[in-house]
């Protein structure tokens, strides 16, 4: 059974930083791309970062500069490090993780909330 198991969520204020950890079970997590959403309320889901099974990252011109993919095959853990964080990336924040169209799997979401 193939799992993502988000952590790290919480309240910040404005300018703090935290760390999102994903745990992966069940896939050759190293074969797979990952990635982060997230989805504020009202708001559609949307990509924050991605990185490949290769070490290729992506991110949102909207974290740019304050957010750092990263993982570590070895433990089957993806991370987002946040910094400067700011009230507008108050947002359920979910893992992703994708071999092909076939095999794509999501995380139940951690929630992060910036505010003073």
């Amino acid at each position: 059974q193939v799992q993502l198991v988000e952590s790290g969520g919480g309240l910040v204020q404005p300018g703090g930083s935290l760390r999102l950890s994903c745990a992966a079970s069940g896939i050759i997590f190293s074969s797979y791309e990952m990635a982060w959403y997230r989805q504020a309320p009202g708001k559609q889901r949307e990509l924050v970062a991605r990185i490949t099974n290769t070490g290729s990252e992506y991110y949102a011109d909207s974290v740019k500069g304050r957010f750092t993919i990263s993982r570590d095959n070895a433990k089957n853990m993806g991370y987002l490090q946040m910094n400067s964080l700011k009230p507008e990336d108050t947002a359920v924040y979910y893992c992703y993780a994708a071999a092909s169209p076939r095999s794509v799997h999501w995380g139940q979401g951690t929630q992060v909330t910036v505010s003073s």
